[in-house]
């Protein structure tokens, strides 16, 4: 839609250019240069319209620097894309040789792993103004808890309103930090990520829509998305939520609120996101604590401000959280840990905690070299500030490029090293890097994702 808003703006002011000549040359100098100035101002309106436009189509949920597929079939008096990818990834680091590491449960040599880490299938439907999107991905086995597991990453229908309003309904992605993944182009996403406030996929509906220069989202979601097929019973799942433990003691998110505003501007001539989210939601008490006394429903909240700036190819991506798990857990050591899943892999999460994240890229086209399309190499920081008294924070540094290749082809390789995360180093047991974090030693990964798209 944006690459044909430029053309018809800029016919229109010339054909009015044209036609407003003769009539131009029985005036006045000074009406002359009056009619220029106005014709002028009109194509400079067209000019930030279409900037507008384009600015939007950028912040949008539904972009992706992925590869789009071709494979479309005529469904029910609409359009089904078919399309998927298989993801193969390269790990070496500070992982005990008889882990994976990650997303692999082989050994790692000291040459590093090999390993299959994604397959998954997507299906997008467009009838007039109803669309929809499905997703569902299939995962190597994860630090031998079983051979693989699987699960629903998407899906939800919706509808495209005339004033150019968009309404989700069923498993979306919620409306928190300044974009789809938070400030990350990584393969490992930012800290917040890992405890629930980036790329979350809940059930519920959302509601997007545009004011002057603000993009909004608002949400309600009845409840997490679910957990599926795996080696563990709570955790098998896409997005990091709140999850019971295998005896079913813990807690379950239900009832979530979320806003967010988005105001698009331009400071000292660099392009601004301006944005805040907020979030609220109820927190189920199930099973019993560990006195034996029935678990209490507690909530959780959650508040952030964010900015991306785009100059030139460059962007930096900030953003400050702070969030709060607000449960009582009487008798059980850490008082300020919840339980948290995905993955298949249950991991305890500081209940309290500021989050400050930072990203810096640039988008470096290659158009002399015929199978690389573009090469995004960015900088990142994040960490998890803990609240509570003797909790260690959780610190990840990441450097890399992103590769969009032709034919479908899209790599990650990046070098991350953190002293409080899961996926970098370790091994692979249950652990509480997210939490009190005892063991502040700080882990190093070297990992290239080579994605197939078709």
């Amino acid at each position: 839609m944006t690459t044909r808003l430029k053309p018809i703006r800029c016919a229109a002011a010339l054909m009015c250019l044209s036609l407003s000549l003769p009539v131009m040359a029985q005036e006045s100098a000074a009406e002359l240069k009056e009619r220029i100035r106005v014709l002028e101002a009109q194509l400079e309106e067209s000019k930030r319209a279409l900037a507008k436009a384009e600015q939007q189509s950028k912040v949008t949920e539904t972009a992706s620097t992925e590869p789009d597929t071709d494979m479309a079939f005529d469904l029910a008096g609409g359009r089904l894309k078919v399309g998927g990818a298989v993801r193969v990834n390269y790990t070496a680091g500070t992982y005990p040789k008889d882990t994976g590491g990650g997303e692999s449960s082989r050994a790692f040599p000291d040459g590093g792993n090999v390993g299959l880490d994604t397959a998954r299938i997507n299906l997008d439907y467009e009838n007039g103004n109803v669309l929809g999107k499905f997703e569902y991905r299939f995962y190597d086995g994860y630090g031998g808890f079983g051979t693989g597991y699987h699960m629903l990453h998407t899906a939800w229908l919706g509808y495209n309103y005339a004033n150019g309003s968009q309404v989700q309904v069923g498993v979306n992605r919620v409306p928190f930090g300044p974009g789809p993944y938070g400030v990350s182009q990584s393969f490992f996403f930012d800290q917040h990520y890992y405890v629930g406030l980036s790329d979350d996929m809940d059930l519920g509906v959302k509601y997007s829509w545009t004011t002057g220069d603000w993009k909004w989202d608002a949400g309600y979601y009845l409840q997490d998305e679910g957990s599926y097929k795996g080696g563990s019973k709570k955790a098998d799942r896409y997005s990091y939520d709140v999850i019971t433990d295998g005896a079913g003691n813990g807690y379950a998110e239900e009832n979530q609120l979320n806003l967010r505003g988005i105001y698009s501007t331009k400071l000292a001539g660099i392009d601004s996101d301006l944005g805040f989210s907020t979030q609220y939601g109820q927190l189920r008490g199930e099973g019993v604590n560990a006195l034996g006394n029935p678990t209490q429903d507690g909530d959780m909240s959650a508040y952030s401000l964010h900015m991306v700036n785009k100059w030139n190819n460059f962007t930096l991506a900030t953003q400050g959280t702070y969030y709060d798990y607000d449960v009582q857990q009487a008798g059980v050591p850490n008082q300020g840990e919840i339980l948290m899943g995905a993955f298949a892999f249950p991991t305890a999460v500081a209940q309290k905690a500021f989050i400050p994240a930072v990203s810096l890229s640039y988008y470096l086209e290659t158009p002399s070299i015929g199978w690389l399309n573009y090469v995004i190499p960015f900088a990142e920081y994040s960490s998890i500030m803990k609240d509570e008294n003797g909790f260690n924070d959780s610190e990840l540094y990441t450097i890399g490029a992103a590769f969009g290749t032709a034919g479908g082809w899209y790599t990650y390789a990046e070098y991350a090293t953190s002293n409080g995360n899961d996926f970098i180093g370790g091994d692979g047991g249950f652990n509480s890097r997210f939490g009190a974090n005892p063991d502040q030693k700080r882990n190093h990964r070297f990992n290239i994702n080579f994605g197939y798209y078709f």
